[in-house]
């Protein structure tokens, strides 16, 4: 199924080529084993508080949300062999290093799947 990550505040997509990772087995793959994310690319884990970059060959922008899909913490450049977690949090966006930036990520901004794409 093809779906998008869409900013409800700039109608924007914040990925168009969406993976969900909604199972414990999922969840725990991650982004494990993968040499890069494309730009257009992000995985949401669900449900989710934390995340590491153990064993990562890459940097990543990090995006917790809540249960309404709000944006609670952005982390950018988040390096390999690093910790990041948010209490408040119930789901995780992992992305390409600066692809927050890029996007103009807020905190407080919703985001919704579309499950049609772009």
């Amino acid at each position: 199924m093809k779906a998008a990550l869409i900013n409800a505040r700039t109608h924007e997509p914040l990925a168009t080529a969406l993976e969900l990772a909604v199972t414990r087995r999922a969840r725990r793959r991650g982004l494990l084993g993968r040499d890069g994310l494309d730009d257009s690319a992000a995985i949401i884990l669900a449900p989710c508080t934390a995340v590491h970059t153990a064993f990562m060959k890459f940097a990543i922008d990090v995006l917790f949300l809540d249960r309404d899909g709000c944006a609670v913490k952005i982390l950018s450049d988040v390096s390999p062999w690093r910790i990041a977690l948010a209490a408040r949090a119930y789901a995780v966006v992992e992305m390409a290093a600066g692809t927050a930036r890029r996007r103009d990520v807020q905190l407080g901004d919703r985001f919704y799947v579309s499950p049609e794409g772009i």
